[in-house]
């Protein structure tokens, strides 16, 4: 680690500009809420305004937790400044530029997690956003190398601004960034962004020999196909079984969502508690999504569908003859955190 730049950052930031298509200049850091951060503190820096509109999840600072159901300890001018709005609704966008004229400072979102963009919404964000004079931000801390090697703005040809990356960056190893328009990431030079391990080597060292990786074998068509696997024997399952009413599939292979509903007279926390309590039991460690890696292997898939098949059989059972809650080992989930 040193206290100066190294040639790894010029490297991997050369790597970063030639996949992402904002990418003009990049600057390093440690975890997501970083990146989104540093780049809700340029888009400020470069309007000249306050308020951020948001849509998704973008990690644990005031700007951005202040706007959810875990604000405590946040202050309320600060919160005051965070407004959202739904995915795939425009109008919700419109409406919130409408009521703030010329003090949006940025509009960050995840291009997609559980949905995939109506055809003309991530356009229609981009257009509004520019029309009102404000930075399009996209967090691609999950979609980064993930949907695509240039991430989702490369899958869905539409380029942001500002993007922030991490998680599969460095495959694993702590390492985010901020990266975009070399307009406003000049503004690295007015405002304050740093840490002791910014530029901590290792780090970079994996995340050049990953994107190296990515280049030589098709990492995300695999991811891809890897996911198709499993949402395919999953829609299967759910099919054969009749339980379309109770759960349903959603999201892009690589980043796939299971969405619980309330059904045969059990509320939905119900219904997922025993379906998490037995997947334990089965041995698979499993909460609501897949995030896939290229270490699944095809016994691994077959391990996990196994386990699909016969807990959701004893789903259906349970709720059929109205004994779930009988069979309940412990309380229900309770949702703390519902942001997405």
């Amino acid at each position: 680690m040193f206290s100066l730049p190294g040639v790894l950052e010029a490297e991997v930031a050369e790597q970063i500009v030639d996949l992402v298509p904002s990418a003009e200049m990049v600057r390093f850091a440690k975890n997501g809420t970083d990146a989104t951060s540093a780049a809700i503190r340029l888009a400020r820096a470069y309007t000249g305004r306050d308020h951020v509109i948001f849509c998704g999840y973008h990690g644990w600072q005031d700007w951005f937790v202040g706007a959810t159901t875990k604000n405590k300890g946040v202050p309320q001018a600060v919160s005051m400044l965070t407004h959202k709005f739904i995915y795939n609704n425009l109008d919700s966008l419109s409406n919130l530029f409408s009521k703030l004229p010329n003090q949006i400072a940025a509009v960050i979102l995840e291009p997609m997690n559980s949905t995939y963009p109506n055809v003309g919404f991530l356009e229609g964000v981009r257009d509004l956003t520019h029309k009102n004079g404000s930075v399009l931000i996209f967090d691609e801390v999950v979609t980064g190398f993930r949907f695509d090697i240039g991430g989702a703005q490369k899958l869905f040809n539409v380029t942001p601004d500002l993007t922030a990356l991490g998680k599969g960056i460095a495959n694993g190893y702590p390492l985010s960034a901020v990266a975009g328009n070399k307009e406003i990431m000049n503004e690295m030079e007015n405002i304050f962004f740093s840490g002791t391990f910014g530029g901590e080597l290792l780090s970079l060292a994996s995340a050049k020999a990953t994107i190296e990786l990515y280049r030589n074998i098709d990492v995300c068509g695999e991811l891809n196909l890897i996911g198709c696997t499993l949402a395919d024997g999953l829609k299967r399952i759910i099919s054969e079984l009749e339980l379309e009413s109770v759960i349903e599939v959603s999201g892009h292979p690589t980043w796939l969502f299971l969405l619980w509903k309330s059904a045969f007279g059990q509320p939905v926390e119900n219904i997922k508690s025993f379906f998490l309590q037995e997947m334990f039991n089965a041995g698979v460690l499993v909460l609501s999504t897949h995030n896939v890696s290229l270490a699944l292997k095809d016994r691994d898939i077959s391990k996990v569908l196994a386990a699909y098949e016969l807990v959701l059989s004893k789903l259906k059972d349970s709720l059929l003859t109205g004994t779930l809650s009988l069979r309940l080992k412990c309380d229900p989930v309770k949702n703390l955190f519902t942001i997405r």
